[in-house]
């Protein structure tokens, strides 16, 4: 039985969302295959040498990944390069086509220059806008972002961005890590 962790960080919950359908492929296409994820916020309390591959996925919020995922990365650094792993990045940004590539994101470009760690899989995937959901400075905030970049203004708009057949792609690579 392979052990597959995906360790992941959500502001607004869509991340899980699509470690939910990562695992859902996983799982389905190799029943020897058994996926636990778990929020970065406990990654320090896991036996982390006990799985075979190791998967981090992570949003975007302000332009920024959590300091909790790099954190993450830094303290287990050895371990991540000594297994088949991979990264992952949900942002808004990537619901331009131009921009879903790991090579042509600029938020996973600027990320990967932070971080020692050269993970050996990379994507990025579209997130999430719900305006409704947030608060009234995230609400603004994120309306200034989509004006500038030519999104979403309207304050009642919930729009998943998400390509769930590149998320599921992703989880055929991630399988045959």
């Amino acid at each position: 039985m392979s052990r597959i962790l995906i360790i992941y960080s959500t502001t607004d919950g869509h991340t899980l969302k699509i470690c939910q359908r990562l695992q859902h492929v996983i799982e389905s296409r190799n029943n020897r295959q058994h996926v636990t994820l778990i929020p970065v916020e406990y990654c320090h309390q896991v036996d982390l040498p006990a799985f075979d591959k190791i998967v981090i996925g992570a949003s975007i919020r302000y332009g920024k990944h959590s300091p909790k995922v790099i954190d993450c990365i830094n303290r287990n650094l050895p371990l991540l390069e000594s297994k088949p792993n991979a990264f992952f990045s949900v942002n808004i940004v990537a619901r331009k086509p131009e921009k879903r590539q790991p090579e042509t994101n600029p938020y996973l470009q600027k990320f990967l220059k932070r971080i020692a760690w050269r993970p050996k899989n990379l994507a990025v995937f579209a997130g999430k806008l719900d305006y409704p959901k947030y608060g009234p400075l995230d609400r603004f905030m994120i309306r200034l972002i989509m004006w500038v970049t030519n999104g979403p203004t309207d304050p009642t708009t919930v729009v998943e961005f998400t390509d769930w057949q590149q998320v599921e792609a992703f989880g055929r690579v991630v399988s045959e890590m």
